[in-house]
């Protein structure tokens, strides 16, 4: 319904899950010219039978951080994208266990500061204090950043390679789903032993 919707408006610019846009075929919308995908790692056939001849870009960012931190472009086909610099006011910080940052293609823990960062968590004081930490890189005082829970990489130009989770937490079509509370709620259910 929605690549239809999409052909018949003529429509050039579409920003979705990876997932949404492989159910399509690329002959249905010679129209678009520009793809944006989020929510979800992009795999790199994504990219080999929607990129040519179109802006095709990859972009990352948590909630929590007002959605979009970061955008890379993606222009090889043969390998999985990344997700590019981050945009103008926010900081990437990968950093080890002891919040030192490690040296470039070593893999450590996302930490995002800047303006998009939020306030923390409704409700949930302990969330925030946990996710939500004094930014130790930064220039004015009471400045914080955000633990993101991805594990990555900066590559040699300079770009962030994503490699996983630290937790078990999944994304599917751009939701966040938590398979420990799937774990629990099923434990829960009288059938279950």
């Amino acid at each position: 319904v929605l690549a239809r919707f999409l052909k018949k408006n003529r429509i050039t610019t579409i920003v979705l899950p990876p997932s949404a846009l492989a159910t399509w075929e690329v002959e249905e919308l010679p129209d678009l010219k520009t793809i944006v995908v989020c929510g979800e790692p992009c795999p790199a056939k994504l990219v080999a039978q929607w990129g040519l001849g179109r802006g095709f870009f990859n972009v990352y960012g948590p909630t929590e951080t007002t959605v979009w931190t970061s955008a890379g472009i993606c222009v090889d086909a043969k390998t999985k994208p990344n997700i590019g610099r981050p945009i103008d006011n926010i900081e990437y910080h990968i950093l080890d266990a002891n919040l030192a940052p490690v040296p470039a293609d070593t893999v450590g823990d996302l930490y995002i500061a800047g303006t998009g960062l939020a306030r923390g968590y409704f409700e949930s004081p302990a969330l925030t204090a946990e996710r939500f930490i004094p930014n130790p890189f930064a220039t004015t005082p009471g400045e914080r950043m955000y633990h993101s829970g991805d594990l990555v990489r900066r590559l040699p130009n300079g770009e962030i390679d994503i490699i996983g989770r630290r937790d078990q937490q999944v994304k599917l079509r751009g939701f966040r789903i938590e398979l420990g509370e799937i774990e629990t709620a099923l434990g829960q259910h009288s059938s279950v032993q």
